[in-house]
């Protein structure tokens, strides 16, 4: 009997655990329902909040879109209406500057420096002694239209001590006329001979040629009108003519019309990749000098003539160029012969200081530049000039400085230059001037910089 209520007890407390057992588990299915129910939920509210700001961004950002397609629609509307107004206004030039310096030494006192049998005018006669500043320049060209193009070119150039401004060149030139015609109007450097349209940065030495200071006062310039035109043909051909104002050296006086005129031709072409040639002929003339100012022999006065005056040129020009940025020869040469018809005067017109004047003035130079690696040239150049004048008072020509007493004036020049790139470049030279009969021994040290825009040379 005990055994059987020990045994009923037993059952009873197992029947009881597995009770409990059962409602436990119930219990924790019913909270982990729960929980992924909350869990369910937070996920469900994330997403819908994801999805509105996503649909608000998409609006607002077509807003914008709408927004900056009318603001470009205003714009262009705008810019329509005001093309023609800003078209007109563009000024946009290219500008560049030239800085040239130097130091020059000489064995003779450069103000006694005069040339025999020619009296000397423009900006004529040696560099000051010492360190001095040379001829820069400051140049602003641009497109005018689609019809013109125009330049301007202002130098500073330092004259015993002080420095000088003017305008060198400024001139309008067509750019879109029939096929090869040009025409230039304004102030600008004469086509006759080969160097005179170059601008002294770009000679290739530090003075100009012996002839070119005996005419020109080492080149000519002046205001007028140039008609020119380039065939179209394999071989190269430009012919031209020049009207001038004939205020300028050479030239002089003040005329209602044509006060000197040039005409020119310039033949070209290739003898092969390597090997290229020019040749020019150009003739200059004023029939009208009136005063012409000039040094005379002893730098103390002035000369005048009036009259007659005719210049005739030959320029020859030869390249070498097996490789343009390594090796490159050029050999030229150029001829002048001027003639002059009229009357001299030294400082008055009283009949000890006149006389009648027929002149005849030759000149030429040679010289050749051999460019022997990338960054470095060097040249030689020979000048020789003559001269023959006759007249009624043989005094008065002679203090003019015309009266060559068979005296030839020469020059040698030997230069090296180191050239880092196109911008810049250092030159020494060596000149023995024989200009007159004490010979100049004369040394040059030269630096050009070129800064901005740099147009190509001429050929």
């Amino acid at each position: 009997m005990k055994k059987l209520s020990l045994i009923l007890l037993s059952s009873s407390f197992i029947c009881a655990s597995g009770m409990v057992s059962a409602d436990s588990e119930v219990e924790q299915l019913k909270q982990q329902l729960e929980s992924l129910k909350r869990d369910y939920e937070k996920r469900i509210t994330a997403l819908e909040k994801g999805l509105y700001q996503a649909q608000q961004k998409s609006q607002q950002n077509e807003e914008k879109l709408i927004t900056a397609e009318e603001q470009a629609e205003e714009a262009e509307l705008a810019n329509d209406n005001d093309t023609e107004t800003i078209t007109n206004n563009v000024f946009n030039p290219q500008i560049s500057l030239i800085l040239d310096g130097r130091y020059a030494n000489y064995k003779n006192d450069p103000d006694a420096y005069h040339i025999t049998g020619y009296s000397l005018g423009g900006e004529a006669g040696l560099f000051s002694k010492g360190l001095s500043l040379g001829e820069s320049e400051l140049t602003l060209s641009s497109n005018i239209d689609q019809l013109f193009y125009g330049k301007i070119t202002l130098s500073f150039a330092d004259e015993d001590g002080n420095t000088e401004l003017g305008i060198e060149e400024a001139f309008a030139q067509t750019s879109a006329l029939y096929d090869g015609l040009t025409i230039k109007m304004g102030r600008f450097f004469s086509d006759i001979g080969y160097l005179n349209n170059q601008h002294a940065h770009a000679w290739d030495f530090a003075d100009a040629p012996l002839i070119y200071r005996a005419l020109f006062g080492d080149q000519y310039g002046d205001d007028g009108l140039q008609i020119s035109y380039t065939a179209p043909t394999d071989l190269f051909i430009n012919v031209g003519t020049e009207f001038f104002s004939g205020h300028q050296f050479p030239a002089s006086g003040n005329h209602s019309g044509v006060g000197s005129w040039t005409t020119f031709v310039k033949l070209g072409g290739d003898f092969n990749v390597q090997n290229s040639w020019q040749i020019g002929l150009s003739h200059w003339q004023a029939n009208n000098v009136d005063d012409r100012e000039s040094n005379n022999r002893t730098n103390t006065g002035t000369t005048l003539f009036s009259g007659d005056s005719k210049i005739n040129a030959l320029d020859l020009i030869y390249k070498w160029s097996p490789n343009a940025s390594k090796n490159h020869l050029k050999l030229q040469f150029e001829y002048f012969d001027r003639k002059e018809d009229g009357d001299v005067a030294l400082d008055s017109f009283s009949s000890n200081n006149l006389s009648t004047y027929k002149g005849h003035q030759k000149g030429w130079y040679t010289q050749g530049i051999y460019q022997f690696n990338s960054q470095w040239r060097t040249g030689i150049r020979y000048d020789h000039l003559s001269s023959h004048s006759s007249g009624s008072n043989s005094l008065v020509l002679y203090d003019a400085g015309l009266e060559g007493d068979g005296y030839k004036p020469e020059r040698y020049s030997a230069m090296i230059e180191w050239i880092p790139s196109e911008f810049s470049r250092i030159r020494l030279q060596y000149n023995n001037d024989q200009s007159y009969r004490d010979t100049d021994q004369q040394l040059f040290l030269q630096y050009t910089f070129s800064l901005g825009a740099h147009g190509a040379h001429s050929y």
